[in-house]
């Protein structure tokens, strides 16, 4: 298993947008990925998941990927945080 924490530094938090765009990368990959806010873990590949942990500007979150592509799916997760501005 893989799994790496992310500050979520973007003013509107994760939104609309960055989450159909995580969601999307994650779902690109076989491995089970997991957001985790506040002791609540959602897959990352349901939108519906995503947006019901309502994660704002300042949050802490973690990523994590249990599978065969688990380190490859944390990267481009961890790409698409940056390339997104909600992660530094």
């Amino acid at each position: 298993m893989e799994t790496r924490d992310f500050h979520i530094i973007a003013e509107t938090g994760i939104h609309a947008r960055p989450a159909t765009l995580l969601v999307q990368a994650a779902s690109k990959f076989n491995a089970d990925v997991k957001l985790t806010y506040k002791d609540k873990a959602v897959n990352l590949k349901s939108i519906m998941g995503v947006m019901s942990l309502g994660v704002g500007q300042n949050a802490d979150v973690t990523v994590s990927a249990d599978g065969d592509d688990a380190k490859e799916a944390i990267e481009a997760l961890a790409d698409t945080m940056k390339k997104e501005g909600l992660s530094d």
